[in-house]
Order: C-alpha cells, then sequence, then structure tokens
C-alpha cells in the first residue's frame, strides 16, 4: 500500500462519532490530515429529518472553517450518505452521482437494476399501502418480507408468513413508512427517475419472497470507474432467528463461491453506475450449488467493519473512502494485520426491557486485559429502554458490540464466549441479570 505525501489535507466527516473519529485518526500512513466533524448524528438519524436544513447547516458548517476542506465523507446510510455527493457536488470534490447511491437506496429501483444484469433475484412486487385491505401480491407465496422501499437497519422490515401476520405488518409499515420516506423524497425530487419509480415516490412497500441459506458479503470501491472487491465476508444469523449475531472476515466459504459473489457484485455495482465511493453488497447463498442471491446494495462501506479489515490488513476500511473522496487510488494491503480471522458480534437481547445496570468501564477495562484482540462497546445507557435505541431491527435489541481478533474461527468463538460470559446485565421488568 502506498500513500501519496502531502502537507495536509482537511476531510469533513458527516455524522462523525467519537469510535470512528479515533479510528480515522489511528490509521497508518493519515498522519498529516486532520478529520473534521460535520453535523451531530443525532441530528441525522433521530426523528424525521429535512434534508433542506441538513445541507443548510451542512454548508454554514463547512463556510465557517479556516480552509476549504479537501474531501466529505460519511460513514453511515440516509441521509448522510444521500448528503455526501450533493455536498461533494456543490464544493467540486469527490463522490459518485446522486443517482447511483438514490439507485441503490430505493429498494425497488434497486430491484429492477439487479434484474437487468443478475438472474438470481427473489420474486418482488409493490403492496398498495392506500388499499383498504392490502394483499399479497399476486405471484408471490409466503414466505415474504415486507419493507418500506427506503429504510436501514431493518427497521420497519417483517418477516410475513401467513395473511393475518402480513395485515399486522402493513399497519405498522403504514404508521412508520413516512418518517424516512418523506425525506427520501426529497432527495428523490433531485434525480431524474424512470416513470415507475417516480410514481410510487419514497413511501411505498416493497414484499419479497424470503430467500434461504448463508448469509454473505462483499465490500469494495469503485476508483474511477474500475470495480475492486476487496473482501468477502460471513453473516451469520442467531439459530433460527434473522438478527445478526456476527459478521466476521475473512469469510470461510468455499472459493467457488466466493468467487461467484464476486463476480455478481462486479455486474450490479457497474450496473448502478456507482464511482468513487466504497460500496457493500449482502447475499444469500447457498454453498452447495455455489448460487448467490443479491439481497441489497449498499453505496457505502461498513464502518462496523472498519476494525475487523484492521484486525486482518492492517488498516481500516475507512482508509478507502478517504482516500477515494481525495481522488486517489486506496490500493489496500491484504493480510497484513495482526490476527488470520475477526469478527464484530452483536451481544443481543430478543424482548424489552429498562437496563438497570450494565458493565461499568471498570468491568469492560478488565475483560479487554484478560481477553487480548477484543474491543467491548455497551450499546445502551443506564435507565434507557432497550425499544428506545435508534436503528434497531424488528426483533432484537444490541446489548454489546464485541470485535475480536484471533488465529482462526474457533478461537474467534472461544474469545467471545468469555467475553459475554463476564457481561452483567439486568432490567426492572425481569430483575433477572442477561448474560445471553
Amino acid at each position: 500500500m502506498t500513500t501519496t505525501p502531502v502537507d495536509h489535507e482537511t476531510v469533513a466527516v458527516l455524522g462523525a462519532d467519537e469510535a470512528n473519529l479515533a479510528t480515522l485518526r489511528a490509521m497508518p500512513g493519515h498522519e498529516r490530515q486532520t478529520f473534521v466533524p460535520l453535523l451531530r448524528p443525532e441530528q441525522m438519524q433521530e426523528g424525521e429529518v429535512s434534508v433542506a436544513e441538513l445541507l443548510e447547516r451542512a454548508g454554514g458548517e463547512l463556510d465557517a472553517l479556516p480552509h476549504p476542506v479537501d474531501a466529505i465523507v460519511g460513514f453511515w446510510d440516509f441521509p448522510i450518505s444521500t448528503l455526501v455527493p450533493l455536498l461533494a457536488q456543490r464544493h467540486g470534490l469527490h463522490a459518485s452521482s446522486l443517482e447511483s447511491v438514490v439507485k441503490c437506496e430505493h429498494k425497488y429501483w434497486s430491484r429492477l437494476e439487479q434484474r437487468e444484469v443478475v438472474p438470481d433475484l427473489p420474486g418482488f412486487d409493490l403492496v398498495d399501502l392506500d388499499e383498504e385491505q392490502p394483499r399479497l401480491p399476486d405471484g408471490l407465496r409466503y414466505p415474504v418480507w415486507l419493507k418500506p422501499v427506503k429504510s436501514y437497519s431493518s427497521e420497519l422490515a417483517f418477516h410475513v408468513a401467513d395473511d393475518e401476520q402480513f395485515r399486522a405488518a402493513v399497519e405498522e409499515i403504514r404508521a412508520g413508512v413516512g418518517r424516512l420516506g418523506r425525506p427520501f423524497e426529497e432527495v428523490m425530487a433531485r434525480v431524474d427517475l424512470p416513470p415507475e419509480v417516480a410514481e410510487i415516490g419514497g413511501q411505498a412497500c416493497l414484499a419479497e419472497e424470503a430467500l434461504t441459506g448463508a448469509r454473505a458479503a462483499t465490500e469494495g470501491y469503485v476508483h474511477d470507474g474500475r470495480v475492486v472487491v476487496q473482501g468477502v465476508l460471513d453473516s451469520i444469523t442467531y439459530p433460527q432467528r434473522s438478527s445478526f449475531l456476527r459478521h466476521q472476515y475473512p469469510s470461510q466459504l468455499p472459493d467457488p463461491v466466493q468467487r461467484r459473489l464476486v463476480e455478481v457484485t462486479e455486474r450490479v455495482i457497474e450496473r448502478v453506475g456507482l464511482d468513487w465511493t466504497t460500496f457493500s453488497v449482502e447475499f444469500f447463498c447457498d454453498p452447495e450449488a455455489t448460487t448467490v442471491s443479491v439481497l441489497e446494495i449498499n453505496p457505502r462501506h461498513s464502518q462496523s467493519h472498519a476494525l475487523l479489515f484492521a484486525d486482518v490488513d492492517g488498516i481500516a476500511n475507512h482508509h478507502a473512502m478517504v482516500e477515494l473522496a481525495l481522488g486517489r487510488d486506496p490500493d489496500m494491503p491484504r493480510g497484513k494485520g495482526e490476527y488470520g480471522i475477526a469478527a464484530k458480534w452483536y451481544h443481543r437481547r430478543f424482548s424489552d426491557g429498562l437496563l438497570v445496570r450494565g458493565p461499568s468501564p471498570e468491568d469492560i477495562a478488565r475483560l479487554q486485559k484478560e481477553v487480548p484482540g477484543v474491543q467491548i462497546r455497551p450499546v445502551p445507557e443506564q435507565g434507557q429502554r432497550l425499544s428506545e435505541l435508534p436503528a434497531q431491527d424488528s426483533y432484537s435489541y444490541e446489548l454489546t458490540d464485541i470485535v475480536v481478533g484471533a488465529r482462526d474461527e474457533a478461537e474467534l468463538v472461544e474469545k467471545y464466549e468469555r467475553v459475554v460470559a463476564g457481561l452483567r446485565y439486568e432490567f426492572a421488568d425481569t430483575a433477572a441479570e442477561e448474560s445471553s
């Protein structure tokens, strides 16, 4: 990996949090860069946002800086993912086009684009939320997933097995679809949309037949039109559940399956036209039949994978995001890290509760010393109800994010289990300690 020497560069980071800022500043080769926070995360991820107001605020903060910035980046999903190209265009900086980002983020438009270049897609169609009694679209069979055409972190996504569950899910989606759908329509208005997408807008509902098999993801970037897949990851769920247990890198899937994942990734990324950006693509696959099906395209890299790439390859994937925004080839290293495999684990609770007591900073420090190669971050704060946490899926709540580096998959599991055994959570509704 080479990084072009520079005197100094300023990079604005939309919605920066302390953990990601620390990761950015610790990356080797980036010592001459200043990372400037731009807008607070809660301004963009809580409640219903106004894209126009956020653009105005961000523009004011950029204008107040002593020098123009050299790049604008962001880690998170909407609205940050769409603010980056809007602000970059305004300031003459590198970023993918707004149209290419919206093609990925509008779930129906994304499926229409994918259908042009890959054969293995689930059956999908729109559900009319305006109908008095919406029904499963003709040609689809249960089980299906119902989801808004614009959502993230599985918010308002429901696995539906029969008509009763279908009607209940539709009611919840009706009630909540506007929180992201309305501001997303502000962005859609800036793009030349195909008629079938313009007609439904950003507050529609998509039904997709449920996929089965192993979960996986590819991560990469596009440098001046060249698509590079820098890694394949395994996405492992809790037994008999759809919630993620861990993401691990590198993938342990057979080589022919990984080659197929890379091939399909290159096709869909070229089709949607992403450029000068990182991305991730989520899949279901059948390792024996070597078949893969796209779940969704994320027109940004996953900040949650940053420390995995640092553990295995020697530098966080934030490096690719920053270098592209500065107009350079990231030239990511491979296998230069301290560990052979790394994972981000999601220690969860599957029922609501009011957190009375969680692990203290001293508890965390002790566990990180006892179990080398781990980083532990509790998610809820004392006195917080789990159902009030932002960006949770529809079926569980994150208690602790645990990043583990290890020699192999067996040690990966052993280290995680040692950490979880040392975590103590107490909830007011059960007065029971949760450690699993």
